[in-house]
């Protein structure tokens, strides 16, 4: 398959992904704002990792992990039918510390304006 084909089917499922986890029951997932950061789908399109992140963090997120992998099945089936694939790639989530590590930086940002604003009043 082309690369382009893999990048937009992977950008295609990460649209689907996202709408699919408001709508999944589980109470590992409940609760939690996950994010689909990337879904890296290999050349020939029979499997995909999907990185999920959540906003309560790295634990959170492992905890989400295995709520999503006993429902892969069916997000599987879904994301066949949704995007008329012929063969629907078998997907593997792993968490991922992206959002807590964006959160982080942005604290940090915010507190050396609030020092650089200080400093400058003493001046």
């Amino acid at each position: 398959m082309p690369s382009y084909h893999i990048n937009r089917t992977a950008e295609d499922m990460k649209r689907e992904l996202t709408a699919l986890l408001r709508d999944l029951k589980d109470p590992r997932l409940q609760g939690k704002l996950l994010t689909v950061v990337r879904v890296s789908l290999s050349g020939d399109g029979t499997s995909a990792k999907v990185y999920v992140s959540a906003m309560e963090g790295f634990a959170a997120a492992k905890e989400a992990v295995q709520g999503l992998k006993s429902a892969a099945g069916l997000l599987r089936g879904e994301i066949g039918r949704r995007l008329h694939l012929r063969k629907a790639p078998e997907l593997r989530f792993l968490a991922d510390d992206s959002m807590e590590t964006g959160a982080q930086i942005t604290r940090m940002i915010d507190s050396l304006e609030i020092r650089e604003d200080e400093s400058d009043e003493t001046d």
